[in-house]
């Protein structure tokens, strides 16, 4: 009977990353406001009441593929935190870690450019994400956040100066995402993870076409001075 269920297991497994397959292909082709469940189920050949038993709405179907996409660009930024270190077999500063965190981001995100649209591109009319999004949304941001606290007991921070109008909103913030952290760091923290984000979008989206040529070299600096703004000097000790 074990071997009955685990070969319905199996199949369902097989059938869902099918689903989602075909879902990705539709979403290059036609963008997530056209995605169709009809559509998705035509190409794999399958009825559509077939499919509504694995995603019983197109907003399911949407957030199972949001899902995958916040894990897997917060999967490559935690693997380029952890091989930071491994690749150069000696401790590395938190500057260090943090460009080669946001390198790993950007790298997704050309590799994947229409999973990018789907997480950081215009929302899909009549969609709204659920709670289920919300933990791998936060994924890159605490790979951030880790990397500035590590930074932070091991090396020693540049504290930034925080102006006294926004303190409230910094301590709000520390006290949120990073209770290791000063208020001063926090903001600028939130600050720097948005406008990493802005950087990626800027060249997956095109509006760096017949702006910047030198990319790689273009980002690399960029988030190399973000890094400052949240202290990381890439000093030790």
């Amino acid at each position: 009977m074990s071997a009955i269920r685990g070969a319905r297991e199996r199949a369902r497994i097989e059938v869902t990353a099918a689903i989602k397959d075909e879902a990705r292909k539709q979403l290059a082709a036609e963008g997530a406001a056209k995605l169709s469940l009809r559509a998705v189920a035509r190409e794999l050949g399958m009825v559509s009441s077939a499919l509504y038993r694995y995603f019983p709405s197109r907003d399911d179907l949407l957030t199972a593929l949001i899902v995958d996409a916040y894990d897997a660009v917060g999967e490559a930024a935690e693997r380029a935190h952890r091989g930071a270190a491994e690749a150069a077999g000696t401790p590395v500063t938190g500057l260090a870690r943090w460009v080669a965190v946001a390198c790993a981001v950007r790298d997704w995100a050309l590799a994947h450019p229409h999973e990018y649209a789907l997480i950081y591109g215009s929302p899909v009319p009549g969609y709204t994400a659920p709670q289920d999004t919300v933990g791998p949304a936060a994924r890159v941001g605490m790979v951030l956040i880790a990397i500035v606290e590590e930074a932070h007991r091991d090396e020693g921070l540049a504290l930034p100066p925080l102006p006294e109008e926004l303190r409230p909103e910094a301590e709000r913030l520390a006290a949120d995402i990073a209770p290791a952290l000063a208020p001063a760091v926090a903001a600028p923290l939130v600050a720097a993870w948005a406008q990493l984000f802005g950087l990626v979008s800027f060249e997956v989206f095109g509006q760096f076409n017949r702006v910047v040529e030198a990319r790689e070299v273009f980002f690399r600096q960029a988030v190399t001075e973000l890094a400052r703004t949240v202290g990381l000097l890439g000093r030790r000790g």
